[in-house]
């Protein structure tokens, strides 16, 4: 007979569990998670260590526990002191408690809201901003409705203002310090984001009001965009329906109120002006090749791997994935592009790695893991793995052909590499795919930081690159030192098996241009909607709506295309004229819509004026970060010359395009004159390397006009055709013709 505990017998146990529980947030109060351990714990219970580990059985398990615990004492405290009054009474009395009582328990409250932990503990951090959310939530709708507050979302409102009040709480937590100042000051801050006006809430509104600037008043000065929804996006979520991947539209909207917070934002920024640091070796001269980030950074790719933007669209099975997996990538790559990448490498090396059955069924699982696992350990002992690829030499560049590195056959199977690579970017990968030639020829191997044995595999890393721009990541330059590698796919391959890797690398170039040209014209628009010169909103001055109306016809072009492209994606595997269409379509569409993103950024951030040339407008960032999609994995040229090659050696690829265009034949008659133009063009093999860009140009934006004809908005798809498939336009952004309906396009990007 089963042993059942009696109630009396319950009811003990309950309490002493509630005893350790008690224990344990006292440590925490006092020592911080760094000081908690399960010893210390039993001491402050006055109970055996056995005794807690009966009850818990492990730090993390514990911990957890006390998050529940807390989270109930302290939303019922907020609850309890923000019940009554006006809306603004409210929010002022739920931030006030909210901080006032973390300043009381800085120790405490810096694990509750901030101190990396684990992935469990993140989740219950996660629900522990939700309940407080849900305190303020109530009070800004009330407000909203009694007009108290400007109209806005409360959920998302709520969201971002606990989100920021915690990132503001950070240092004043870690030091103890400032606690009387801090609280008044994130009221100010609380109201502001809220859109209350001094005046109208009768606070002080931080230092510059309770201070006055002896010379002038601060006004016509936009508001902070954040928080806003970044997924809020037609062509965005439009596309996600009709590639096959509505099912997944909640996680994007919650990823894009994610991504659009004050955190988050916060994150990018922070993890851009504390760029990695190399350490080659330790104080004691040990060789260790290790590089250091920011906390933030390890934050930005704990989301997107929890996400699933890396490798675990491949364990889905579900229709759609890649597309769901695109809209997601293109939604939080918005907050900061540095840490895309190696989230976009661990998505591509996936497919390449399948070329090795047994290294795909070793490390697959982990690479599609949503936890995030940082940290040199030997790969299969590691909760989630991080892949690279490292591919150009000195001497070569894209012609890797022209590669120096040499494998050679070891007799257990694997191969001793030596030589460099001159361009290895995210180098605290887990692991990479690189190319070495073998006596078979160029070949594909992979290669783990970390040996089965534990001990370090000879990568050296000689320094890490000074960029334009992508400062958050570290591209580096290494040297294989008689490194340890494993073939995968055939001798002299290599090429061939790891362009499987590049192709979905390239798509994700597509996304992040895309996505640069979103945040350029949605902040753009912020920008115009609220900054008044001459006498009127810039948003209402006519030559402004010229610019942004055709801001936002580039970015809904970039975005439905890319999503054509991630619904062949999902498709190729079983439908051979998807697999061909993707070919050609991303070849053509790496090219083109790469190349457009540095206009489009200078031309957004003209829109702000002289702000938007000082860093903290966040735009040159985005300037700094547009050419480079264009560059990564081939650039204009080798882009152009890939897709006369797929031509070339794939006519299925040219039948394919051409039924993927006419389907909108007879929708616009630009459309089809451009449709019977690149048959002329490809009719006409002279010389048609020199003129390779020029026909990879109108190929890409015939592909976009099908696109936006079918499925975009009427009065983008026919500006678009107008202007860059009917000549009726001029070289800069701006050059829209008359009886354009700038009005329903600029609305697209308003947020």
């Amino acid at each position: 007979m089963a042993y059942r505990r009696t109630p009396a017998v319950q009811a003990r146990l309950d309490a002493q569990a509630g005893l350790i529980v008690a224990a344990a947030t006292e440590v925490l109060s006092r020592s911080g998670y760094a000081g908690l351990s399960m010893a210390a714990v039993a001491a402050e219970a006055g109970v055996a260590t056995g005794t807690v580990y009966k009850n818990f059985t492990d730090k993390t398990e514990l911990v957890t526990a006390v998050f529940r615990k807390v989270v109930i004492r302290e939303v019922a405290a907020v609850a309890a002191a923000s019940h009554a009054g006006t809306a603004i009474e409210r929010v002022t009395a739920a931030v006030e408690t909210f901080a006032g009582r973390a300043m009381k328990n800085p120790k405490l409250a810096y694990v509750l809201l901030v101190e990396p932990v684990d992935a469990a503990v993140d989740a219950e951090r996660l629900r522990f901003r939700r309940a407080f959310a849900a305190a303020f939530e109530q009070a800004v709708a009330d407000g909203v409705s009694s007009g108290e507050l400007p109209p806005q979302d409360p959920l998302i409102s709520a969201a971002a203002l606990v989100g920021a009040i915690g990132e503001v709480l950070v240092g004043p937590l870690a030091t103890a310090q400032h606690g009387e100042s801090v609280v008044p000051e994130l009221i100010a801050f609380a109201l502001r984001a809220l859109g209350v006006r001094a005046a109208s809430s009768g606070l002080s509104l931080g230092r510059n009001q309770e201070c006055p600037m002896q010379t002038h008043d601060v006004f016509n000065q936009v508001p902070d965009i954040a928080p806003f929804d970044v997924s809020r996006n037609p062509a965005l979520l439009e596309g996600l329906h009709r590639e096959g991947a509505g099912w997944a539209e909640p996680e994007v909207r919650e990823l894009g109120v994610l991504a659009g917070g004050s955190e988050a934002q916060e994150w990018g920024r922070i993890a851009n002006e504390y760029p990695p640091v190399l350490r080659t070796h330790d104080r004691y001269g040990n060789r260790i090749d290790e590089v250091e980030f920011h906390p933030h950074w390890h934050d930005l790719m704990k989301v997107a791997v929890a996400h699933g933007l890396h490798g675990a669209p491949w364990l889905d099975d579900r229709p759609g994935t890649h597309v769901a997996r695109t809209a997601k990538f293109f939604t939080w790559g918005a907050v900061e592009a540095g840490h895309m990448c190696p989230i976009s490498m661990t998505y591509a090396v996936v497919p390449a790695l399948r070329h090795n059955k047994e290294l795909s069924a070793r490390y697959e699982p982990l690479l599609g893991s949503r936890f995030y696992d940082f940290g040199l350990r030997e790969p299969s002992t590691k909760a989630g793995l991080i892949a690279g690829m490292s591919m150009t030499e000195k001497q070569g560049g894209s012609d890797v052909r022209a590669n120096t590195t040499t494998a050679t056959p070891q007799p257990d199977g694997s191969y001793r590499i030596v030589g460099h690579k001159w361009f290895t970017s995210a180098p605290m990968s887990d692991m990479f795919l690189t190319l070495a030639k073998a006596p078979g020829g160029l070949s594909c191997f992979l290669l783990t930081r970390v040996l089965p044995d534990g001990t370090r595999n000879p990568i050296r890393i000689q320094r890490l690159k000074d960029k334009l721009g992508n400062k958050s990541n570290a591209s580096s330059e290494i040297e294989y030192e008689n490194a340890t590698g494993w073939l995968v796919g055939a001798e002299g391959a290599g090429v061939k098996t790891i362009i499987e890797m590049v192709n979905m690398t390239r798509l994700d170039c597509v996304i992040g241009s895309a996505t640069g040209m979103r945040t350029g014209a949605v902040f753009a628009a912020h920008h115009a909607r609220h900054r008044e010169a001459f006498g009127a909103k810039l948003i209402d001055q006519p030559a402004m709506r010229n610019v942004l109306a055709d801001l936002v016809i580039e970015s809904d072009a970039a975005t439905t295309v890319m999503m054509r492209l991630a619904g062949a994606t999902d498709r190729a595997g079983s439908d051979p004229a998807e697999a061909a269409l993707r070919r050609i379509a991303l070849a053509i569409t790496k090219y083109w819509v790469c190349k457009r993103a540095p206009a489009h950024a200078a031309e957004a951030l003209e829109c702000f004026g002289g702000n938007g040339y000082a860093e903290e407008s966040g735009m040159p960032r985005l300037y700094r970060e547009a050419p480079l999609m264009s560059i990564w994995e081939g650039s204009g040229n080798v882009a152009a010359l890939d897709a006369l090659r797929a031509m070339g050696r794939q006519p299925e690829t040219v039948e394919a395009y051409f039924a993927e265009v006419s389907l909108a034949h007879g929708a616009n008659p630009r459309l089809d004159d451009a449709i019977t133009k690149v048959g002329k063009e490809l009719a006409d093999l002279s010389d048609i390397e020199y003129r390779a860009r020029r026909v990879v140009e109108l190929m890409a934006l015939v592909l976009q006009g099908a696109q936006l004809v079918r499925h975009g908005h009427p009065a983008v798809a026919d500006a678009f055709c107008a202007t860059r498939l009917g000549d009726d336009w001029g070289i800069a952004f701006g050059t829209l013709p008359t009886g354009v309906d700038t009005g329903a396009i600029i609305e697209r990007a308003l947020v």
